[in-house]
């Protein structure tokens, strides 16, 4: 259900948006502590990872490279950018809203630090930390024209660096269908990647994460998904991806083999295939924390498939369900918690 500012003043419909703010904070709060998780392991084998922390892998936010237990990268970094920019109300083009905000993460990751008449996110100095941003993500949004399907950037691309940053096009108050929603996460994603998987997986998380928002289950959102998906041309691989994740996950409880078949999470459709695997085998309440860390453990891309399974699962249950204690260290949570429920009011205010 999208809450519009004529329906506010009933009982019911002020339920239903409250809900609508528990599901956008857990989405993205659980999401970046997925992303947390994940970073220190981001690049190590599934090997590597037991023989550093013990056969169960990593059972805890632990420090990365990057400093103390809790910080996020990029994933996170560029999805609180994309809800800056559907926030944003000027200009009205929301593609040119969204080239503009990427480019303003692209500052923060060629900058020491916010420059003195910086707003928004652009002025928070926690955001300006450089942790293994996507090749595509970075040159992309250095080409001399604005991606689309039409002209695309970097052609060949379909990494994951779409899919981990488009759960909030799920959750916004301004896209009034799942329709709407999965045509703003392919502009979203023809802005760094051309292949169509990389648009089109971003457009199955989206509309999964809609889906859970307006309170279906996980099975039945990811099916419709994979219908509406399904309509647009070039869709093969990622809904190939997905039904691979569903029959995954109807042979039995999870599987880190399983987990595996299904790829290593570095290109779009594997890493959501695998964080779907993840949400659909863990699909309780009570069961968010220990989905988070069968997603980061495994060879491939941690951070990425942790913060996506975080989105899913978060949009389900909402913020209740994510593990306090994570939620406490967790880089950003301030203004995570803040943007999540902005994204859900039923007019979003300019950004800047």
């Amino acid at each position: 259900m999208r809450v519009t500012a004529a329906d506010i003043g009933s009982g019911p419909v002020i339920e239903s948006l409250q809900m609508c703010r528990t599901r956008a904070r857990g989405c993205l709060l659980a999401g970046a502590i997925g992303d947390a998780l994940g970073a220190p392991v981001e690049f190590d084998s599934h090997a590597r990872i037991r023989s550093r922390f013990g056969p169960a892998g990593v059972t805890d936010l632990v420090p990365s490279p990057y400093g103390p237990a809790g910080l996020v990268t990029d994933d996170t970094q560029m999805t609180l950018f994309t809800v800056e920019a559907l926030l944003d109300t000027d200009p009205a083009d929301l593609g040119d809203r969204l080239h503009a905000a990427y480019r303003r993460w692209l500052v923060t990751q060629e900058q020491p630090g916010p420059p003195s008449d910086a707003e928004g996110l652009a002025a928070e100095s926690w955001l300006y930390a450089v942790r293994a941003p996507g090749n595509a993500c970075l040159s992309g949004l250095r080409a001399p024209h604005r991606g689309a399907i039409a002209t695309p950037v970097n052609a060949g691309s379909k990494g994951c660096g779409t899919v981990m940053r488009s759960a909030p096009f799920g959750l916004s108050s301004q896209l009034p269908t799942p329709d709407a929603v999965a045509e703003a996460a392919i502009v979203g994603a023809c802005l760094t990647h051309g292949h169509p998987t990389a648009r089109l997986a971003a457009a199955a998380l989206a509309v999964i994460v809609r889906y859970l928002v307006d309170g279906r289950g996980l099975a039945e959102s990811v099916s419709a998904a994979i219908e509406l998906v399904s309509e647009h041309p070039d869709h093969e691989e990622t809904t190939a991806a997905l039904r691979g994740a569903v029959t995954a996950a109807d042979n039995g409880p999870a599987s880190a083999t399983q987990l595996h078949g299904l790829g290593e999470g570095w290109v779009a459709e594997e890493a959501l295939a695998m964080s779907v695997y993840a949400a659909l085998t863990h699909p309780e309440p009570h069961q968010l924390r220990a989905a988070l860390l069968f997603a980061v453990n495994h060879d491939g891309d941690s951070d990425s498939t942790g913060a996506i399974t975080g989105n899913l699962l978060g949009a389900l249950h909402g913020e209740g369900s994510v593990p306090p204690d994570w939620a406490a260290q967790v880089e950003g949570r301030d203004t995570i918690i803040d943007l999540a429920g902005r994204l859900v009011e039923p007019e979003p205010r300019s950004s800047r």
